[in-house]
């Protein structure tokens, strides 16, 4: 998983032109990752992996770090 972007709060009046953010997600950690569950078809796994990893990575663009995921319960 690969995420390019500024953070809103370093955008300044001079943040134009430049492309889109972006999240990328690759495929074979994602499906690595829902081979290693316990329970559950593969593809209801690999769905609740990319659904994790994507809000993952947006509450990362909006500045929430590791440790306030983990007191919000998201892990």
């Amino acid at each position: 998983m690969c995420k390019r972007d500024s953070p809103p709060p370093a955008r300044t009046h001079a943040y134009n032109l430049v492309p889109p953010d972006t999240i990328t997600l690759f495929q074979g950690p994602i499906e690595h990752a829902a081979t290693e569950w316990e329970d559950g078809e593969f593809i209801d796994n690999v769905r609740e992996e990319v659904w994790h990893t994507v809000v993952h990575e947006i509450a990362h663009h909006f500045g929430i770090d590791d440790d306030r995921l983990h007191e919000l319960g998201a892990y």
